[in-house]
């Protein structure tokens, strides 16, 4: 049986890839690495419970044995590495954990999978790939009018979550120029969709909605993202994964600029039209609140080189997919409370008591 590795699949954009993934017609096995942290939730996955293509293993990537036991095992054909903190907020107040794991987990886990790599036989060597997933908050900030982020902008990472990225970035680089290892990595802009934990802008501003509470807005709600549904980013990372040339970098964005006002009143407009409250919009719940520290003003992804060298684009509007998020949510309430409870977490120290 052929395995992937994947870091991170109880996590938001890694859970959503191991189900994608695990959909596809004579899809891989996958071997998922998760930490568990509070963003981890095995309760995304709860519909592959019983399938043996899915082998779920409780791991910190900067437990070095760990890893080198799981890679001989199962004799991955690729790893996929999503796990990371990733919060820009809890970063400011707590930088420490995103250098640990960001940096050095990712530093421990290719120094285990460069090993492992450099003991296979010839055919199984020149198939590995090790895919690195990141994002573009690597490259700072831009201007209103300054060209869209491509594969040759410096970094220039200006919040302690994205300098960490950056810093992993370099370290999967490094270890294709100076050792071989066969390494791809995406850079990609804000996720949205499904399972996602609701601190983020998106499931935040629909829990809030729901509950009656405040939607918090920085500052003048100004600052530009360009939203990719989470769909869309695991189809692009099948292809990048398949098809990518080695040692190259690609973009992934959904060609969607907004302002996060502009997302915080589609959102509420469209809760008006699914869920309408009994008197008034949503939108009177719009509050603004002082702008965080170093807050980038604009993101913005040129995906070009891979619609042109892969034939990718990405499957959904802005309008379409977060249609499609709301209605989760929405019809998902359960998994919602028990995230924001902390139920889950109860359930997985039970779970894995032994």
């Amino acid at each position: 049986m052929s395995h992937i590795l994947v870091t991170g699949g109880a996590g938001f954009i890694g859970a959503n890839f191991v189900l994608n993934w695990l959909a596809q017609p004579g899809a891989d096995s996958i071997v998922n690495v998760d930490k568990l942290t509070y963003a981890g939730n095995l309760k995304t996955l709860a519909s592959l419970d019983g399938d043996a293509r899915h082998v779920f293993a409780q791991t910190d990537i900067c437990d070095r044995a760990a890893l080198d036991r799981l890679l001989t095992e199962y004799k991955p054909r690729a790893v996929v590495h999503f796990a990371a903190e990733s919060h820009v907020d809890r970063s400011i107040h707590g930088p420490a954990e995103f250098i640990q794991t960001n940096i050095v987990g990712t530093f421990t886990l290719l120094e285990a999978v460069r090993a492992y790599w450099g003991g296979v036989d010839g055919a199984a060597q020149a198939g590995f790939r090790f895919l690195h997933v990141s994002t573009d908050e690597v490259f700072g900030s831009l201007g209103p009018q300054d060209p869209q982020f491509s594969e040759a902008t410096p970094y220039a990472p200006n919040s302690p979550y994205s300098a960490s990225k950056a810093a992993s970035d370099h370290l999967v680089r490094a270890y294709h120029h100076t050792y071989g290892l066969p390494v791809l990595t995406t850079n990609c802009s804000n996720n949205y969709g499904p399972y996602h934990f609701p601190e983020k802008l998106i499931p935040l501003m629909i829990t809030n909605a729901l509950s009656g509470k405040a939607l918090p807005v920085y500052g003048d709600g100004q600052n530009v993202r360009d939203w990719l549904y989470v769909e869309d980013h695991c189809g692009a990372i099948r292809e990048v994964l398949a098809r990518g040339r080695l040692g190259e970098t690609y973009n992934v964005g959904g060609w969607n600029e907004k302002t996060n006002l502009d997302v915080v009143h589609i959102l509420c407009n469209l809760l008006d039209e699914l869920k309408p409250k009994a008197a008034g919009s949503y939108r009177d719940q719009i509050t603004f609140v002082k702008d965080r520290p170093g807050h980038d003003r604009r993101y913005a992804i040129d995906a070009s080189k891979l619609e042109r060298e892969l034939n990718w684009r990405p499957a959904e509007t802005f309008e379409t997919g977060l249609r499609k998020t709301v209605l989760w949510y929405l019809d998902n309430q359960a998994w919602v409370q028990d995230v924001i409870s902390g139920g889950y977490r109860n359930w997985v120290a039970k779970q894995y008591a032994a």
